[in-house]
């Protein structure tokens, strides 16, 4: 009785082991397609960046319109929160 309830046990270990490796190999998974999609995107700004030399100085206006943006949104949030 005490054998078959050992291996009951082993058994449930071993699926909750099996379990537990395909969860973190499906996590690794999504962690290395993120990676991907984030080096194509690399990538085509790379290229884009060379073939126009215009985009750097467009992105940095818009960079900087986007943080004059939040700045002026986080201000006014500040100001609502203190009526």
């Amino acid at each position: 009785m005490a054998e078959s309830e050992s291996q009951e046990e082993n058994c449930d270990d071993r699926e909750r082991k099996v379990e537990n490796f395909e969860m973190d190999v499906e996590e690794l998974l999504e962690k290395i397609e993120e990676l991907a999609v984030h080096i194509t995107w690399m990538t085509f700004d790379s290229i884009a960046i060379q073939t126009n030399p215009d985009l750097p100085s467009a992105m940095q206006r818009l960079e900087n319109a986007y943080l004059t943006c939040k700045e002026q949104m986080e201000k006014k949030w500040q100001e609502v929160l203190m009526e």
